[in-house]
């Protein structure tokens, strides 16, 4: 690790040696690197000879570059600084704590002044403390971050304050004791003083210097007042809000950004959490900051436009030596792109759990589906081969019937759950036609005939114009399912009824029985698959017919109803709207 710290070193002084690479206009805007036109020379006696401790470190906190004048500060060489961690120059009692404001400032660089309302002290070789003012900057090189921290021993600013005090304290006195003395000591004072104002100056320079990389972060960062009163606005945040500074500051509060429904949603949560009111305006973001519950925040922001978009907020409280609020700091970050790819993420999930659960439910369906029917073509099978005279044809007959039926309800059963499983991949669409459908509706009667109980019959009528412009495939698997839950589903000499009707606006079918009907409380879940009623469970089915049923006449735009009543009987009616061969053909 630390001859990868080196090397990142040594690149890094080659870059900051070749002015040209660290200090282009180009990299003004990329913040990977400060922008300047000093040249080499005057680069590293500004580096090297400034009268401010400069020092570079890694995203881990590991020293990079450590000037002369932190030499002279800390009492240590700079080669015994490089590779160490920074928490070297930080008294002992503070080491431990800070290393959690470098990792946290690591993970969300930006430039600011370090310890606000606090005093920060440096720790010498030999031990000694001194006071000290330091300011944060951050940059990076070919992708990797480093800190950029300007150390500035104020000892002589806290001497001066001090002498200051006991000036004015001791003012009478000192006044007393003769003008030559006073005047010598307002003349040192006035040398240190001007000393700290020129310390100050460069200060302030690199602060400007930092200030403006900062302004171009790509983070909203908005400050408004206690009251939450906007003050500040930097350009990403008017980038992404549509507002200008001048139409929002000392104007309006941060609320402005956010939308009516959630502060409402988070006043109630805060309401009930605190036991007191919160007003559903700025006040529901003051408290969240007050109460550290504002980290990682995701919410919506409005631009001026009215559209909203998704961000990462966290709302930080400002305060004054006196520990009271001033002000507070908004940083949000434009998270619509994760947002979006987790829903996406969410969907493809859910998707995939669906699919997962239709396939086993498939396979406990099968389990017990299959089992009935495979056992009487097995018992059929096993009979037809103890036949062997021609007088014994009637019963070879009844069994060969019997395998047929048998086998067609497989097949119904393969052909149900193979339609869905296309449906769920959103496979199947209609393939429109026009065609006859009271020789499609005749045909399919025939195609159930073999499951007719004793007695049953199937009556068909038809009404209007006979051509339909409808998928016929889609609709043979509708009509086949319908008739077949009728037959499964009435008693034995029982009259179904199949009907469809052409009119001028719509085409109708309907398929009407006198079975066990299905009760009222549970006429709602028809629809969904493997659904059965309470009152089937002793007649075999898969419980995908109707949900099939339905989902075929949605593709082709139709409408399902159901009527039905214990005992008395189902009637199913699917409303198409009508449509022509020349309609769809200028629709497509």
């Amino acid at each position: 690790m630390l001859g990868c710290n080196i090397c990142s070193c040594m690149q890094q002084r080659s870059l900051l040696n070749n002015p040209l690479s660290l200090f282009s206009e180009t990299n003004r805007d990329s913040f990977a690197m400060p922008f300047t036109t000093l040249n080499n020379e005057t680069f590293q006696a500004l580096f090297n000879f400034a009268s401010i401790g400069i020092l570079i470190t890694d995203a881990t906190g590991k020293i990079q570059m450590a000037n002369k004048f932190i030499e002279k500060q800390f009492g240590y060489t700079e080669s015994e600084l490089i590779g160490l961690n920074v928490e070297l120059l930080i008294p002992t009692r503070y080491r431990e704590k800070h290393v959690g404001h470098r990792e946290k400032y690591s993970s969300d660089p930006h430039s600011r002044p370090m310890g606000l309302g606090m005093e920060l002290a440096g720790q010498k070789k030999d031990g000694s403390e001194f006071p000290v003012e330091v300011s944060l900057g951050h940059y990076a090189i070919e992708g990797e971050r480093y800190a950029l921290a300007f150390v500035n021993d104020i000892t002589q600013r806290k001497e001066t304050e001090q002498a200051i005090m006991q000036l004015n304290a001791h003012l009478e006195e000192k006044v007393k004791e003769g003008s030559q003395s006073l005047a010598l000591t307002v003349a040192q004072l006035t040398a240190q003083i001007k000393e700290t104002d020129r310390k100050d100056a460069e200060l302030e320079r690199v602060n400007t210097f930092l200030n403006n990389i900062w302004n171009h972060a790509g983070a909203i960062i908005i400050v408004c007042d206690k009251n939450g009163i906007l003050q500040f606005l930097n350009p990403a945040a008017e980038k992404s809000l549509g507002y200008s500074a001048g139409e929002v500051v000392n104007k309006h509060t941060l609320a402005l950004f956010h939308t009516h429904d959630e502060l409402q949603q988070h006043a109630r949560e805060l309401s009930a959490k605190t036991g007191r009111e919160i007003k559903s305006d700025f006040e529901v973001l003051a408290c969240l900051a007050e109460m550290n519950a504002s980290a990682n925040l995701e919410l919506h922001f409005v631009r001026k436009d009215g559209t909203e978009f998704y961000v990462s907020l966290e709302i930080t409280p400002l305060k004054d030596g006196q520990n009271n609020i001033t002000s507070y700091l908004g940083i949000a970050i434009d998270i619509s792109d994760k947002k979006v790819a987790e829903s996406e993420l969410r969907t493809a999930l859910e998707k995939e759990k669906e699919l997962n659960e239709l396939k086993s439910r498939f396979v406990s369906m099968a389990s017990h589906e299959f089992r009935t029917p495979l056992s009487a073509i097995l018992s059929s099978a096993y009979l037809l081969s103890r036949y062997h005279n021609s007088e014994e044809q009637t019963q070879r007959d009844k069994h060969i019937q019997r395998i047929v039926a048998r086998v067609s309800s497989l097949t119904e059963i393969l052909d149900d759950f193979l339609s869905v499983g296309k449906m769920e991949e959103g496979n199947i669409h209609p393939n429109f036609s026009e065609y006859d459908i009271q020789k499609q509706m005749r045909d399919s009667v025939l195609e159930v005939q073999h499951l007719l109980k004793k007695g049953q019959e199937i009556a068909y009528n038809h009404s209007g114009n006979e051509k339909v412009y409808l998928d016929a495939s889609m609709m043979r698997h509708i009509v086949t399912n319908l008739l077949s839950n009728a037959i499964k589903f009435s008693p034995e000499g029982s009259a179904i009824e199949l009907a469809t009707e052409k009119k001028d606006s719509a085409f109708q079918l309907s398929v009407k029985d006198c079975g066990i009907g299905i009760p009222k409380d549970e006429q709602e879940n028809l629809f969904k698959r493997f659904f059965r009623s309470s009152n089937v469970t002793n007649i075999q089915g898969t419980g995908l017919g109707l949900h099939i049923v339905n989902k075929y006449a949605e593709l082709m735009e139709g409408i399902v109803e159901c009527e039905s009543e214990l005992g008395k009987g189902t009637r199913f009616v699917i409303t198409f709207k009508d449509k022509t061969a020349n309609e769809n053909n200028s629709d497509n």
